[in-house]
């Protein structure tokens, strides 16, 4: 063999050392997240997360779905097909009591977000949640957040579930359809769908739990509601992931607190707006003050949520709630 053959074969053993001695570099932690309704502004942070690359820069390779009631998101997250949910933190409440532990990582909606809206061709008849006795309200979903609280407004005023009908219509495009032909008398619903029936004359508002002055009024105090959780089970496994997603959200948080409506507009995918991207902008005006400020549980939260569950469900009403156990700021607290 002569010299400069045997110089390069030695130059390759000894690169291939130095390689082999550098570290690998660690593959992006996957994660999939479904969202009970991925459009609804009440989970905007989710997506908004993902278009500024927040996920990215934690080192998380994050897969959005999309249910369209946090019911059937909850429903995958306890079949194990998916790791984190977007959904209502008074699912982690109402599954306690029945043998299964979810806990809230991070806090995005110090409010419901909701709206109760009535049908205009029933208004004249139906002015406020007393009169609920013998309609038909729409909900996402049979389980769901909508379904708990309109359950709980109507037994503020004595009725009870038995006494409505409460008929499963989704969101968005389903609700709005519902609504017109005339198959519930009223509903509840987010941003933009709200703004939508507004506009069109189609619908007035009943009950407005999109500000915290408008909650309180409503169900006696700050409702947390939209929320990251997890199965207890895999939190205890996997702390430095639910720290990434924990500072992912909480950053998005930040920027939502700190631009308007319309510089937030502009971070989303145009089939979020279609054509009307003005109405779209005036959704999401209307829903900034839900939004948290750091992600943190707010104070007296969890004792409002489990006083409005206590207040018609069975399954919670007279029974031990470890609220402690339904979220933590453990996480949140880290960030800087």
């Amino acid at each position: 063999m002569n010299k400069r053959i045997s110089l390069t074969l030695l130059s390759l053993a000894v690169a291939g050392t130095l390689l082999g001695s550098l570290p690998a570099q660690a593959a992006p932690a996957r994660i999939t997240i479904m969202v009970g309704g991925i459009n609804k502004m009440v989970y905007l942070p989710a997506k908004l997360a993902e278009q500024l690359g927040y996920f990215k820069e934690e080192g998380l390779d994050v897969e959005l779905q999309s249910q369209p009631a946090g019911v059937d998101a909850e429903n995958e997250l306890l079949a194990g097909a998916v790791q984190a949910v977007v959904g209502f933190y008074d699912h982690a409440i109402d599954l306690q009591t029945k043998g299964k532990e979810i806990t809230a990582i991070t806090i995005l909606g110090q409010v419901p977000g909701e709206v109760e809206l009535v049908s205009t061709k029933s208004a004249s008849h139906f002015q406020s949640m007393a009169d609920a006795r013998g309609k038909t309200l729409g909900v996402t979903g049979l389980g769901s957040s909508t379904n708990f609280l309109t359950q709980y407004l109507a037994s503020r005023h004595g009725i009870s579930s038995k006494q409505f009908t409460v008929l499963p219509v989704g969101a968005d495009n389903t609700f709005i359809a519902a609504m017109k032909q005339g198959r519930i008398d009223a509903g509840m619903t987010t941003e933009p769908t709200a703004s939508v029936m507004l506009k069109s004359g189609d619908a007035q508002i009943l009950v407005d739990m999109r500000t915290v002055e408008g909650t309180v009024k409503a169900l006696g105090g700050l409702y947390p509601a939209s929320s990251v959780y997890v199965q207890r089970n895999w939190l205890n496994g996997h702390k430095d992931e639910a720290q990434k997603l924990a500072r992912a959200f909480v950053k998005t948080l930040k920027f939502i607190n700190t631009h308007t409506a319309e510089q937030i507009a502009e971070k989303m995918p145009k089939d979020y707006y279609g054509n009307n991207k003005p109405l779209y902008i005036q959704a999401l005006n209307n829903s900034l003050p839900m939004y948290s400020q750091d992600g943190k549980m707010p104070k007296g939260g969890p004792e409002t949520v489990l006083a409005v569950l206590s207040g018609f469900n069975p399954n919670v009403k007279g029974k031990h709630v470890d609220l402690s156990k339904t979220y933590t700021d453990e996480f949140v607290n880290q960030v800087k």
